[in-house]
């Protein structure tokens, strides 16, 4: 018989990039007792990794359990960025609540709109937490209102249009149900969920079904399946079975060695777990997000969202440039093929297919952020290697050829929206709705191909001069829209290999933006810079000035160079076009042509081979 367990709350803390989840999540540890008062934390503990502390976002949602009275709360705290959002579609699977956490001043942003309807669709209760309440321009509200609009635009039901409202400030360690309130804790957002989140339900003597939401991976125990037990109790040393709802084919029989609760910020050995209980199951080989762990008495699948598919592709390849081996750990093909292999335990948004070419895997993923965290942390790790220009993927629907699209909001100054239109106009996009926001800004919405995108981030920045914000979320699969113009800039590409002299620099600035300074070694075909005009340019760095006997006045004055533009990882992925490669190593992301003979080049240009 099915009962409420009624000491347990499992809840998801979704929101949009850069809301204030994982400072909230940080404080909700910090008051529940979970550290030693003598205990040194640091801030945003929950993001673990060094890129995600660095970059402020969530890239792995995780776990954590904090104890309220004598009710424990299992948390999840989830990515925000769309290229993360398989996460989230998962973890509400394992969750029977949401809380809601909204910027104070932003408001609704595209991500929240996209999680929040996740949840809705699966009728989880909502508890709406307004963060950042104490920013000077904050406006909660006006946010109460949009939340509201936004709950009846996704066909919320009754119950969820009474979701409660909690104001908060994550970073002041306070919250209250007074939007006005400058002081407290966090006791209002704890007593919302324990009331308005139900506990979880299931039968405690049926057979054992357990879904598993999210895969771990440690270097000792293997994979570690992460999931809610929906019905029946598991012990350490049971026999179960694991089926799949997509392949009810294949079953097998396996051994749970080890079996784990949360509890703070610890994975904490148990021996037995019953209904509702958030665990961590190690000892089973394969396991995979979806596979649900049954009783052999009564093997029966349990549903489960399919895994989003990869919108963006990009072949990652052995480094074959002149400078290759000279700033990597890892260098061959096995190594890169071992490492991406072995990402796959753990993303299972990602996709890693051979080629046709022994030294280049075909990498595909959920969009450019996805690929470009995933290419920063093996530079970090040592590997070294280069990839090609993202190509995004195309499906075929019904007989047409259909592509990914982008639902894209910007918030710019009124000055630039002309720019903005016209540009994203040239690049396919439709504007679907404009209006005005807060603070002399205006929000645009526009429908737009993902290729649309590619190379468009910093073109924008540049247009608004820095006080543009673009947000996008993936939004389904539309025909194919026709051809979109690349790039207006070509390349200034080395002519010679050899060290960057002032000289030969001062004289290639005049052709364009220079990537590079003084003293920077180069090889043939490497780009130096982003060339005026639309076609590529030789030319060269490596040029000195000759020496003779005359000497005129003013000959000899220093030369100025203009400092030359530093191009992130983004930028680079962005700016390389279909003949050129980004070479990346541990210590230099260098451009390249794919052909570095400029002789050669000039060849293919004219007969293609």
């Amino acid at each position: 018989m099915k009962q409420r367990i009624e000491n347990i709350r499992n809840v998801a803390i979704i929101a949009h990039v850069d809301h204030g989840k994982t400072t909230l999540v940080d404080q909700m540890l910090r008051q529940s007792g979970i550290f030693r008062s003598n205990q040194v934390v640091q801030e945003r503990v929950m993001d673990s990794g060094d890129i995600e502390r660095e970059r402020g976002i969530t890239i792995l949602s995780k776990n954590t359990a904090v104890h309220y009275g004598d009710t424990k709360i299992n948390i999840i705290d989830t990515p925000g960025h769309a290229d993360f959002g398989g996460e989230v579609e998962r973890v509400l699977k394992m969750v029977d609540g949401v809380v809601l956490v909204v910027d104070a001043f932003e408001g609704p942003m595209p991500q929240t709109k996209f999680v929040l309807r996740k949840a809705l669709e699966l009728n989880h209760p909502v508890v709406v937490c307004v963060n950042k309440v104490d920013r000077p321009e904050a406006r909660p509200a006006d946010v109460v209102d949009e939340v509201l609009e936004l709950f009846m635009e996704l066909d919320a039901n009754d119950d969820q249009l009474d979701s409660p409202f909690v104001f908060a400030s994550a970073r002041g360690g306070y919250a209250s149900e007074d939007p006005e309130a400058r002081e407290g804790d966090m006791k209002p957002l704890f007593e919302a969920i324990i009331n308005h989140i139900p506990a979880p339900e299931g039968d405690v003597d049926a057979p054992l079904q357990a879904l598993i939401s999210t895969i771990d991976y440690s270097e000792y125990v293997g994979r570690i399946g992460v999931g809610k037990i929906e019905n029946g109790t598991i012990h350490v040393n049971d026999e179960v079975v694991v089926l799949n709802m997509h392949n009810t084919e294949t079953q097998k029989k396996v051994r749970i060695t080890k079996l784990y609760e949360f509890d703070g910020l610890q994975r904490v050995e148990v021996k037995e777990a019953s209904v509702g209980s958030i665990v961590a199951l190690s000892g089973i080989e394969d396991i995979m997000i979806g596979d649900t762990i049954c009783s052999p008495l009564k093997p029966e699948a349990l549903p489960f969202v399919k895994i989003s598919e990869p919108t963006i592709s990009m072949t990652f390849s052995v480094n074959d440039s002149p400078f290759a081996g000279t700033e990597g750990k890892f260098v061959t093909s096995r190594h890169l093929r071992d490492r991406l292999y072995k990402e796959l335990n753990t993303d299972v948004s990602l996709r890693v297919e051979d080629t046709d070419s022994m030294d280049a895997l075909k990498v595909s993923g959920r969009g450019e952020l996805h690929l470009s965290i995933l290419i920063e942390t093996l530079r970090r790790e040592g590997y070294e290697f280069q990839v090609s220009k993202p190509e995004v993927l195309f499906q075929e629907i019904d007989g047409k050829k259909c592509e990914p699209m982008e639902a894209v909001t910007i918030d710019v100054p009124e000055e630039f929206v002309g720019n903005v239109i016209e540009k994203l106009g040239g690049r396919k996009g439709e504007m679907t709705n404009m209006y005005p926001a807060k603070g002399g800004y205006t929000r645009l919405e526009f429908s737009i191909p993902a290729r649309g995108l590619i190379g468009y981030r910093s073109e924008f920045m540049t247009d608004t001069k820095g006080n543009g914000i673009l947000n996008s979320v993936f939004d389904g699969y539309e025909p194919y829209k026709g051809e979109i113009p690349t790039r207006s800039q070509g390349s200034l590409v080395a002519f010679e290999s050899g060290e960057a002299i002032t000289y030969g620099l001062y004289n290639a600035q005049e052709r364009g933006d220079l990537f590079i300074g003084a003293g920077v070694k180069v090889y043939e075909g490497m780009i130096v810079g982003r060339n005026a005009r639309a076609d590529d340019m030789d030319i060269n760095v490596c040029k000195k000035k000759q020496l003779t006997n005359t000497r005129s006045s003013g000959s000899d004055e220093a030369l100025r160079l203009t400092p030359p533009i530093q191009m992130s990882l983004e930028q680079c992925m962005e700016f390389i076009s279909d003949d050129e490669l980004l070479e990346v190593t541990p210590v230099s992301l260098r451009m390249r042509k794919r052909i570095l003979d400029c002789n050669q080049r000039r060849k293919f240009r004219i007969h293609g081979k």
